[in-house]
């Protein structure tokens, strides 16, 4: 499932899982068409497709970022207390991003 929030005068939006668990934040957007651009493109490709970038943060918690074709960071993911856990983040989040049969309306 894919929310879009406007706050002002920018977008998110958030993929959830089927239990309602957030699996990834995006950055701001400032445009609607950016944000719309971004969404069809992420739904349309292939889960090999998407770059997926794994790392760790300072405390040794595990994440995901999601970048574009250019490497800019389009989302992020919450913090995993294990590598395996995150693994299953990105399954579950790309499972979501398969479901998707409209685009969310902004």
């Amino acid at each position: 499932m894919i929310r879009v929030k406007k706050n002002e005068d920018e977008y998110i939006f958030v993929v959830q899982s089927k239990t309602g668990r957030e699996l990834l934040h995006s950055i701001p957007f400032t445009s609607k068409k950016e944000i719309q651009d971004t969404l069809k493109h992420l739904c349309e490709s292939q889960p090999e497709a998407q770059k997926i970038e794994r790392r760790t943060n300072f405390d040794g918690k595990f994440l995901f970022d999601l970048k574009d074709t250019a490497g800019k960071t389009i989302g992020q993911s919450g913090l995993y207390g294990s590598e395996a856990g995150m693994e299953n983040g990105i399954k579950n989040f790309q499972g979501s991003l398969a479901q998707v049969k409209d685009l969310p309306q902004l």
